[in-house]
């Protein structure tokens, strides 16, 4: 046997849901351009979920379905009110996530119609959960999830307690589409790992949350949001980027192990950047990133991935920093769900083999000896 670091390159299953093949990322066969442009998230989760785009009726149901999970337990928000306010907000959303399934009475039922009423719940209850975080951080009372809106628009306004703009709302259900599933990327990777022992769904959601926690994964955008803070202006990316790199520090937002010519998502991640900020009368952050982006790309021939740009949208939507990794999980739950229905239709037990390299031939000898 030969190790390969990372498993980089590994086949390690099938997978039906989502393919990077050239370049190209599609979602069950529509290029993540098309759905970008003209899908809404809600469409795409039930993509992911059920192998079609849902019909009139089937969209209805759906959207129904997830209004009428989106509240959590009482009980699971006296739980949050506990957790210590310097707390990450990742840690608290993994712990919730982890406590949600004690107040589902279907948490231990395998049975496919059952998980996939929880993909359903989980996909309707992580946006809630995710703004009540936010708002007990601050000080503030939740919000009470509305009825017959949008994931997209619903979010917004639990986190703000506001009605959020079109724009807004338009452009969150476009960030929501693009995050939502990325092949068997680590997060997707621990979730389908988890439940190949046959352990539940919210275990492997669990799971899966703990992997995006990392900064190589899911973090990345808020090591974006932190450099652009540091840098403060325009005239000072030049200087800083130049500094980062004379000292090979890693600048954060470039460069994908499986996008060899750039990430398809940056592209609609960028507009976004570009025209929220003109819609707030502010594009330094967008002037910033794309000067960022012109000094990486001639310097090193790296280019942006979907982390980057994402970091000014959500900064131009008036979220905070802390909470980009769990809004990526917001987006994602929906294709970690969808891998995990996917690993109980022909499920094995993922055992890997490891590559000994640790000593041989060792004899025990008593402690007196040693």
């Amino acid at each position: 046997m030969t190790a390969t670091k990372g498993l980089e390159g590994i086949v390690a299953t099938t997978s039906s849901i989502s393919s990077i093949v050239d370049g190209v990322l599609t979602y069950r066969g529509y290029d993540i351009d098309d759905l970008a442009v003209n899908a809404a998230f809600e469409e795409v989760a039930f993509l992911l979920w059920f192998g079609k785009l849902p019909d009139a009726g089937e969209l209805e149901q759906l959207r129904a379905e997830l209004s009428s999970y989106a509240a959590i337990p009482d009980e699971l928000i006296a739980q949050m009110k506990l957790y210590p306010k310097e707390a990450g907000t990742m840690a608290a959303l993994r712990s919730a996530v982890s406590a949600l399934a004690l107040y589902d009475n279907e948490a231990d039922d395998m049975s496919r119609e059952a998980n996939e009423r929880k993909a359903i719940k989980l996909q309707a209850q992580l946006p809630t959960i995710v703004a009540t975080i936010a708002r007990l951080r601050q000080g503030l009372d939740p919000v009470q999830p509305k009825e017959g809106v949008s994931i997209a628009e619903n979010f917004l306004y639990m986190l703000s307690g506001k009605e959020p703009d079109a724009i807004a709302i338009k452009a969150f259900n476009q960030a929501l589409v693009l995050h939502a599933d990325h092949e068997l990327n680590a997060s997707t990777f621990a979730a389908r790992v988890t439940v190949a022992t046959l352990s539940d769904i919210y275990s492997g959601i669990t799971s899966a949350i703990g992997a995006l926690k990392g900064p190589l994964h899911g973090g990345a955008n808020e090591a974006v949001a932190k450099m652009l803070d540091e840098i403060g202006s325009l005239e000072r990316v030049e200087s800083y980027i130049t500094e980062k790199l004379n000292n090979r520090d890693k600048i954060m937002g470039f460069g994908h192990r499986v996008y060899k010519n750039g990430d398809p998502r940056a592209k609609h991640l960028q507009k976004m950047s570009r025209e929220l900020g003109e819609l707030n009368g502010n594009t330094t952050q967008y002037d910033m990133s794309v000067q960022i982006e012109d000094m990486i790309t001639s310097r090193k021939g790296l280019k942006p991935n979907v982390d980057f740009y994402s970091a000014s949208v959500y900064t131009q939507l008036g979220i905070e920093r802390e909470l980009f990794t769990p809004i990526f999980a917001v987006s994602r739950v929906s294709g970690w769900t969808a891998h995990i229905l996917e690993q109980f239709e022909d499920n094995r037990l993922i055992r890997p083999r490891a590559e000994y390299t640790g000593p041989t031939n060792q004899k025990y000898v008593t402690p007196d000896q040693r």
